[in-house]
């Protein structure tokens, strides 16, 4: 039996917990996974734990009434009002879900989250960037320290498996450029301006359906895909870059004219994130607005769709397509890690 932690209770982890107890006969007879969320610890929403495990409904009508999963009915092994650190070092879950609201710039409160958890000896899944982003290198050696799982699949392109697809099935191959469509919100936006849209109209139909934010300078200045981009460099090709040392370009300034001429040319305009692999074996990486020829992978997906290409010497050019966002599709990503984190577990104890 798993028992879960959840370190931020927004739309992520509440989909998360809905997908656990949809699917718990199937996870259990398919995959060996049984689980039990025995506390949830959010900034905004308070902190409940029980040591023999909460009632997910009951949690849910708590949040989605209220606002506060610390409406919970009391009980006699039943705490409420813990902080984040004790809700991960005190309770007897062994692995964390970490779904805060994170400071891409610093990583935190996520890096630190992650870091007690594995000095405490648990587990991590997360869909964060920043920890991912800006400090994987000491995460991933600290989780190996202290024999727990580190899974953070969600936090390229969502649900889609953008990081353990190429890992074990493109295994051999070496990887030699990675690029993609990796934020699905300026690629709605550019599809919306070739059918004729301003760049204002594009973004605001993009905000009115939830693509983008009130403040949409992340993804359309292409700080988010840059994220991506280092999290690729670091996992996928082993180089060590630096968020920081992305160079990016965003398409604030994109005009229709600009996007209609491309058009005219058989061409389309991307936002496009790449690694590369250097002669001396170094990386860079770059984000930045791209005309695309109309035969070329990319031309092709439209809309919020995100996709990523992989060079690979060995099988050429494979391109993976899918949901980048989303409120479901995210916590399936920290499923896919939950199944993983079980695999391993059976392997360890067989």
């Amino acid at each position: 039996m798993t028992n879960i932690a959840m370190i931020g209770f927004g739309g992520v982890g509440q989909a998360l917990v809905e997908i656990l107890e949809e699917k718990r006969e199937s996870l259990s007879n398919q995959h060996g996974l049984e689980s039990k969320v025995v506390a949830v610890a959010d900034l905004m929403k308070g902190a409940v734990y029980d040591k023999n495990g909460l009632d997910v409904q009951t949690l849910l009508e708590c949040v989605r009434k209220d606002g506060s999963v610390e409406t919970y009915p009391d009980g006699p092994d039943v705490v409420k009002g813990m902080s984040s650190i004790d809700t991960i070092e005190q309770t007897n879950a062994d692995m964390i879900v970490e779904v805060t609201f994170t400071d891409v710039k610093t990583g935190e409160p996520a890096i630190t989250h992650c870091k007690r958890a594995f000095a405490s000896r648990k587990s991590v899944v997360t869909t964060n960037k920043g920890p991912i982003a800006l400090a994987y290198k000491e995460l991933d050696e600290m989780a190996r320290e202290n024999g727990v799982f580190f899974g953070f699949e969600g936090t390229v392109m969502s649900g889609t498996p953008a990081l353990r697809m190429p890992e074990e099935t493109l295994a051999g191959n070496e990887i030699t450029r990675i690029s993609g469509i990796l934020n699905g919100t300026t690629n709605y936006i550019l599809t919306e301006m070739e059918k004729g849209k301003s760049y204002k109209e594009a973004l605001e139909q993009a905000q009115s359906y939830g693509y983008a934010e009130a403040d949409p300078t992340n993804d359309v200045e292409g700080y988010d895909a840059r994220y991506k981009v280092a999290i690729l460099a670091n996992y996928l090709m082993d180089a060590p870059l630096d968020y920081r040392d992305v160079t990016v370009k965003g398409i604030s300034d994109m005009t229709i004219e600009d996007v209609q001429e491309a058009l005219g040319n058989g061409q389309k305009w991307k936002l496009i994130g790449k690694v590369e692999r250097q002669e001396d074996g170094s990386v860079i990486g770059s984000v930045k607005p791209e005309k695309v020829e109309g035969t070329h992978p990319l031309a092709g997906v439209t809309g919020a769709t995100n996709a990523i290409l992989y060079e690979c010497d060995l099988l050429g050019p494979v391109l993976l397509t899918g949901a980048g966002a989303g409120r479901k599709e995210t916590g399936f990503s920290l499923l896919i890690d939950l199944i993983h984190y079980q695999k391993e577990r059976k392997l360890q104890t067989s």
